[in-house]
């Protein structure tokens, strides 16, 4: 018999695991929203001024001649603009 066919009854599918938030590593805080979340810093390219577009994590996503390209980038892209100061 051919394991790889039998399909499990749906009360035997894999439940995902809940975490309690209070015990959460630095590193899984870090990732919480990253897909969803983006922030603009001002930058100097070049000798210019632009805009970085930056993932939650800090990761460098793109960069924008105008802070309001910056914005609008983000939510083509389905994410959300965090306030940073």
């Amino acid at each position: 018999m051919n394991t790889d066919s039998i399909q499990q009854a749906p009360d035997q599918v894999a439940v995902a695991a809940i975490v309690d938030i209070r015990h959460i590593s630095a590193e899984q805080l870090a990732q919480l929203g990253m897909q969803q979340i983006a922030y603009v810093k001002p930058v100097v390219v070049n000798g210019t001024s632009a805009f970085a577009i930056h993932a939650a994590d800090g990761t460098p996503m793109a960069i924008a001649g105008d802070r309001d390209v910056a914005m609008a980038a983000i939510r083509q892209h389905e994410m959300v603009a965090a306030q940073v100061h």
